[in-house]
């Protein structure tokens, strides 16, 4: 079974991710700046059981190569996909407590920024392929009992332990709510929420701030959502909001781990297997 989960972590995130997206789909206005530092940073012991973007990325490559390779025995061509930079991939936990780049607060609010160039270039690049596929070729690459892509996931997931993507998900969810109401979170909340207030700004915490219906619209961000952004990722520097609650997730996630030993070893060994599988086909391209 694949242990490709970072789809229901994305279902987590929904809520601090809500923010208008548009804007990583339309040309950028300003250049894009690499993640930064206070993003690349963050991690969660989940992280270890998950697979990253940059994860995905190692997994795609290497289907991109044997899709490539199932499609010529059928005689037919494939045009591998451009790799993304390593630099230009989006962090796992980008998002997770709300905006924390000073940097893309102040450029793009709480909007998504847009893709870097080489992570464009790939999508682009995917989107034009797609539109190029005849339905013969279509149906050879993604169908779903012998198609191509099919065949790459069966050969990198062979010898992969089952896993339990049920109860990860939902403790993924739990361990997430658990959190906000910590006693250590809810009181940084509310230090948060009071900085906020000195600058004439209501939330009750930075879920609230990145969620306001204000900013769910297209097109770049007014001013005033970027002031919202620049005060909201300024207070949780002013009250240390990011590492006290990420500290408090870690508790409760490493709990989580200890009390489910068998099945996070599973996760574990089945991430690893694929990723090494996928590496090997990378090498040899």
């Amino acid at each position: 079974m694949s242990v490709r989960l970072r789809g229901a972590v994305g279902v987590l995130l929904t809520v601090a991710t809500a923010a208008c997206s548009t804007a990583a789909a339309t040309e950028p206005r300003v250049a894009v700046p690499t993640p930064g530092v206070e993003a690349r940073e963050l991690s969660i012991p989940f992280d270890r059981y998950n697979l990253s973007p940059s994860d995905i990325g190692i997994l795609e490559g290497a289907e991109e190569l044997l899709i490539r390779d199932c499609m010529r025995r059928r005689d037919m061509g494939w045009e591998v996909l451009p790799q993304s930079a390593a630099e230009d991939v989006e962090p796992a936990n980008r998002r997770r407590y709300g905006v924390v780049e000073p940097e893309i607060a102040r450029l793009f609010g709480y909007h998504n920024p847009p893709d870097r160039p080489t992570v464009a270039r790939r999508a682009a690049a995917r989107a034009g392929r797609m539109r190029s596929l005849s339905a013969k070729e279509r149906q050879f690459a993604y169908g779903e009992k012998d198609g191509c892509l099919q065949q790459a996931r069966n050969h990198l997931e062979q010898g992969t332990p089952q896993v339990d993507e049920a109860l990860f998900n939902r403790l993924i969810s739990e361990t997430f709510e658990r959190s906000q109401a910590d006693p250590e979170v809810v009181q940084v909340f509310r230090a948060w929420s009071t900085c906020m207030r000195e600058q004439g700004l209501q939330y009750a915490d930075p879920l609230a701030a990145i969620t306001d219906r204000r900013w769910m619209k297209g097109g770049p961000a007014s001013q005033e959502e970027i002031r919202a952004a620049q005060a909201d990722v300024g207070c949780k520097a002013q009250t240390d909001l990011v590492s006290i609650w990420s500290a408090v997730e870690k508790r409760i996630q490493d709990d989580a781990v200890a009390a489910h030993p068998a099945e996070f070893h599973a996760l574990r060994e089945a991430k690893d297997r694929q990723l090494a599988a996928a590496r090997a086909v990378l090498a040899r391209g």
